[in-house]
């Protein structure tokens, strides 16, 4: 899945582990462990870089290098939305360019099921939801969004690109919660989504200690979340950046979720293409994968 990166995101040049990007104003070179092939731009172009990020061997992340004066906050516009951008001690910066393409398909599906049926009472929920650029994407669409996430400071964050992006008084649900808690609570309820979207992590934490490891927990909560979709459910998207983990593995784990239901499921890999004057040699940045299905209309 390549994904065209406009607005203020571009990946400039990658190779040797590396990536060379510009957001904002500013260059940046960050780890890129999958991008083990040569470099295409000359080492000069590399060292103009505004700042460099090295991982760190400990839990405490690694360090920026700075060669010129940068804001480590700033804002940026990428695939219409707004997005505050934090040069974090972990080298994230809350976006994420490789789900582009996710968000387009989503709001394409959103309308379409709107156009069709005049409702506008389609709800989805968005666990693990970060910094919100799924949940920005759904709302911009219409629908009626539950964003979690398990770090307050991140769902601070999520809202944050909210205002900015003019989706502050949308129908959107802040919560912080752990994952698996807050789908068995919906079940127990009896609540239900027309769309679903999850990107777990390798391995997280709950806001009270509880531990998500994926090897562990993810089927379960793929289990749970299949009592959640509702009979006139739209979509489920599921990505992760978890190494080893194939398309293959990600339709066979999808299926969990939506077997029995009428529709289609797409799978492949989340990339980034670099930024050439030649668009057909512009290289793709593998960034994750994916596995997202759509109902039968």
């Amino acid at each position: 899945m390549a994904t065209s990166t406009g607005g203020d995101y571009q990946l400039l040049d990658s190779g040797n582990m590396r990536k060379l990007e510009r957001i904002g104003p500013y260059l940046l070179v960050r780890p890129s462990l999958q991008a083990i092939w040569q470099q295409r731009l000359l080492d000069s172009d590399w060292q103009r870089a505004d700042g460099v990020y090295e991982r760190g061997a400990t839990e405490d992340g690694g360090r920026w290098t700075f060669h010129r004066k940068v804001s480590r906050e700033f804002d940026v516009l990428f695939g219409g939305l707004q997005f505050h951008i934090k040069l974090t001690n972990f080298g994230h910066m809350g976006l994420f360019a490789e789900q582009l393409e996710n968000w387009e398909w989503m709001r394409q599906a959103i309308r379409a099921r709107m156009k069709r049926t005049n409702d506008r009472n389609l709800y989805v929920l968005n666990l693990f939801g970060y910094t919100g650029g799924s949940t920005l994407a759904c709302s911009q669409a219409g629908a009626h969004c539950v964003h979690l996430d398990a770090a307050k400071g991140v769902v601070d964050w999520a809202r944050k690109n909210a205002e900015l992006s003019g989706l502050a008084d949308r129908p959107i649900r802040w919560l912080v919660d752990d994952a698996m808690k807050f789908v068995k609570r919906e079940e127990r309820r009896g609540h239900t989504y027309q769309a679903i979207i999850l990107d777990p992590p390798s391995f997280g934490r709950g806001p009270k200690g509880e531990v998500f490891k994926i090897e562990d927990d993810l089927v379960p909560l793929l289990q749970a979340c299949r009592s959640l979709l509702a009979k006139d459910a739209l979509f489920v998207l599921y990505s992760c950046h978890t190494p080893g983990f194939t398309p293959i593995t990600m339709r066979n784990q999808i299926d969990i979720v939506v077997s029995g239901r009428k529709g289609t499921v797409e799978t492949g890999e989340m990339t980034i293409p670099e930024q050439q004057s030649n668009p057909a040699r512009a290289r793709l940045l593998p960034s994750g994968v994916y596995a997202r299905w759509l109902a039968e209309e």
